[in-house]
């Protein structure tokens, strides 16, 4: 009996043992034919996408479509993005070690652990109850202790942590949030998708220099939109 427990767990040892083989090999080949040949090139960003698990942010019957090219659903009319514009979004806001960053849209958690994986301090902020909790299980489940998860309104940001040397918004407001401005560093930079959800929306990069806002239009986008 003894030996039959061994070898059933023998058995699914070396089943998860190939599971998460073929997973890493999923990983390394959409970094180089998603994100590599679309032209992100930051060396650091490219390891965080090669390392975290965008298997475990996705539910258990999506799992086997984590590495490809496309979003994802995750419940409640939400999704995870396109491994594309999450190391994109990131690269784009230059991260570095210790820079603390606000997220709003926790969604899955996947975004706020590539930064974590970085070295940032990331604070990150769910609308719905049930997908921070969720999110807040697995970060702490894979050791990111480097995240803050708060369910609230991201449209108010986070005051009491304020100011971010860097702002990501993974939801689409119509109109760019005043409070997330003013709760970005002076030469802070926030990325976040702008316009309604049934017309062209535009990732923009804003750079805040004193009382100047620099505003940049980088890629048309479609994202779920930001509610209050």
């Amino acid at each position: 009996m003894r030996a039959q427990v061994f070898l059933l767990i023998l058995f699914f040892t070396s089943t998860l043992n190939i599971m998460a083989q073929d997973f890493e090999k999923l990983r390394n080949q959409m970094v180089e034919e998603q994100i590599v040949a679309r032209g992100v090139k930051s060396r650091i960003v490219l390891d965080a996408m090669r390392n975290v698990p965008r298997h475990l942010f996705v539910p258990q019957d999506m799992r086997n479509y984590a590495y490809e090219d496309t979003p994802l659903p995750i419940g409640l009319e939400q999704t995870i993005s396109q491994p594309y514009i999450v190391a994109f979004m990131t690269e784009s806001l230059n991260p570095v070690r210790g820079m603390k960053i606000l997220e709003i849209g926790t969604g899955s958690g996947y975004q706020a652990a590539v930064l974590a994986y970085l070295g940032c301090d990331v604070y990150t902020i769910e609308l719905l109850p049930e997908l921070a909790e969720r999110a807040e299980k697995i970060l702490n489940d894979l050791n990111y202790s480097n995240v803050t998860v708060r369910c609230g309104n991201g449209y108010e940001g986070w005051h009491e942590a304020a100011p971010f040397d860097a702002i990501i918004v993974t939801a689409a407001p119509e109109t760019i949030p005043e409070k997330l401005i003013e709760q970005l560093k002076d030469g802070g930079k926030m990325i976040i998708p702008v316009g309604p959800v049934l017309l062209p929306q535009w990732l923009k990069l804003i750079t805040k220099r004193g009382r100047r806002i620099v505003e940049e239009n980088l890629l048309p986008v479609r994202f779920v939109p930001m509610v209050k």
